[in-house]
């Protein structure tokens, strides 16, 4: 008889469909059952020696919500028998609800039911903490998670010993993940905790890759490409961690129109094993980036959310260097311009924050003019090696992709179809805070915000929190001014301040979303004795009226 090995996981929704993904013991037909009739099956496929299904249901009525169960074969197996939750349950957004928008990044995986947390108390198990305990309060409406959804390098000391079994961990890569079995632990580990899978199937997720995903700093520059190329194992890592994420991340986060005309979705269901089609398109994105699209778009009434890969699309060659390839930004203006009447809300989902602190932006600008060659090849050698040593690599280290960026919200923000707010959603950095950007002149009629949240369940030394506390000062912005001009700078096309923040702990932030009016609340795991850690609220405050 089939079992369920993970999930399910509650993925894409809309109005009237929804997907649900699910890992099975072996080959069977999987099946989502509605209380008020809707549903939906699927066969399972398989890669690796490991059965996956994405199962698309139907039939769902807008602005209703109904609970559903997952059966194998015609068994049950999900809810899973005496446990302590409520149902999981499906909402179908109608075209007049407001929207939350729960996100945030950087979970490291959760330690063993009663071990001791190394980094704190978990921002997602408090959400699903409250949630349990109170299932007709308020809820995320979707649930944005901003990148290092596993960390394939910095694994946990039960994943060590697990992958110490499998081979030596004196031989590279050490104590990171090798291959796609490994990749699988990982997410074990991560999605197995009881109240993230219960959190997981009952409030939809949509989610992005960044560094951790694959590796720390993952396509820093050229020459750490390069570097990384030379090794014997860093191929098998790479097409590992973009198979898995493929399978595990990417797939829920498309509709069933996307689902329906994609030819690798199509490859690896139409075979009995789906790992040689699923490798090749992992190995023809590493090749040509542009032979694959992980960003994407959705909407949700008069909200448009842009997820936008800030790491497989960039361009490294150093007199060229962009965040974004020429495919990739194209893709993202045209999401921008189509019909900017149709949203009053525009939500820019990018791994990496675009406004930092202006010490660390001068920093990483100064250093990219350094790697370049703008003082000479001494000076680039030396700028190579800071980059890679400081994580010198966010949109301040790609200057014409920030200003392009700058200069597409600004246009999105104008003008009499202008929405009530645009709103950049970044993680990454393992704090959180809000910066405001200024343009010369009058500026876009929107309000313009930079919003960051990270990490979700990890920690940040002393040192780098005294950094980017540092890093806003006056003293500090003079600093930043002094490498612009040693590396010959222009000055940033804007201007910003930070309006909140930096605050440092285990967090999420939540936009609320009606009409033209948005609210913004930022929540911080705590914890507490007996009933699991609860979130508290640290900033509560009006976007838009």
């Amino acid at each position: 008889m089939a079992g369920l090995r993970l999930g399910p996981l509650l993925r894409y929704t809309d109005g009237s469909s929804a997907t649900v993904w699910v890992e099975t013991s072996r080959p069977c037909a999987a099946e989502v059952r509605c209380a008020d009739g809707a549903g939906g099956s699927a066969p399972t496929f398989q890669i690796a020696g490991h059965h996956y299904a994405l199962i698309p249901v139907t039939g769902l009525t807008a602005g209703t919500t109904t609970t559903y169960e997952v059966l194998l074969d015609g068994t049950r197996v999900w809810p899973l028998p005496g446990s302590p939750f409520p149902p999981s349950a499906i909402h179908a957004p109608g075209p007049q609800d407001g929207l939350r928008v729960a996100f945030g990044s950087c979970r490291w995986a959760a330690p063993p039911a009663g071990g001791h947390d190394p980094v704190g108390p978990d921002a997602l198990d408090a959400l699903a903490t409250r949630l349990a305990a109170d299932p007709e309060g308020e809820r995320p409406d979707v649930l944005l998670l901003l990148g290092d959804q596993v960390y394939a390098d910095e694994t946990s000391d039960r994943t060590e010993r697990w992958l110490a079994a499998r081979r030596d961990l004196n031989e590279p890569p050490g104590n990171g993940v090798a291959d796609y079995e490994e990749y699988t632990h990982l997410y074990y580990e991560s999605w197995l905790d009881p109240r993230i899978r219960w959190l997981l199937s009952t409030v939809p997720s949509f989610m992005i890759f960044d560094d951790h995903d694959v590796i720390d700093d993952w396509n820093t520059s050229a020459a750490w490409l390069t570097d990384m190329r030379a090794t014997d194992w860093w191929q098998e890592r790479l097409l590992s961690g973009l198979m898995s994420y493929w399978v595990h991340q990417h797939l829920g986060n498309l509709s069933l129109e996307e689902l329906a005309a994609d030819p690798v979705y199509e490859g690896v269901r139409e075979v009995p094993d789906g790992t040689d089609v699923l490798r090749a398109f992992a190995a023809r994105a590493d090749e040509d980036a542009a032979t694959a699209r992980w960003s994407y778009r959705r909407d949700f009434g008069r909200v448009r959310i842009l997820m936008v890969d800030s790491r497989a699309a960039r361009v490294l060659a150093e007199d060229s260097r962009a965040m974004l390839d020429p495919g990739e930004e194209a893709w993202l203006r045209e999401q921008v311009r189509d019909t900017p009447a149709a949203y009053d809300h525009l939500l820019i989902g990018t791994s990496l924050p675009w406004l930092l602190p202006h010490l660390v932006h001068d920093a990483e600008g100064w250093n990219a003019a350094l790697c370049r060659g703008e003082r000479g090849e001494r000076w680039a050698r030396f700028g190579e090696k800071v980059r890679r040593a400081a994580d010198l690599e966010h949109w301040s280290a790609f200057p014409e992709s920030f200003a392009g960026l700058a200069e597409l919200i600004a246009e999105a923000g104008s003008g009499p179809d202008a929405p009530a707010t645009v709103c950049v959603l970044s993680g990454d950095v393992h704090h959180a805070y809000v910066a405001e950007p200024s343009w010369p002149g009058p500026g876009p009629d929107a309000r313009v915000v930079q919003l960051v949240c990270s990490p979700v369940h990890n920690s940040v030394p002393l040192s780098i929190r005294m950094g980017f506390r540092i890093g806003w000062t006056a003293v500090a912005r003079t600093i930043g001014r002094s490498l612009a001009l040693h590396g010959r700078l222009p000055r940033p096309p804007v201007t910003w301040r930070k309006t909140g923040g930096p605050w440092f702990g285990n967090q999420l932030m939540t936009l609320t979303l009606r009409g033209r009016s948005a609210r913004l609340r930022l929540e911080q795991a705590k914890a507490r004795q007996g009933t699991g850690p609860r979130l508290t609220t640290l900033q509560d405050s009006e976007l838009a009226p």
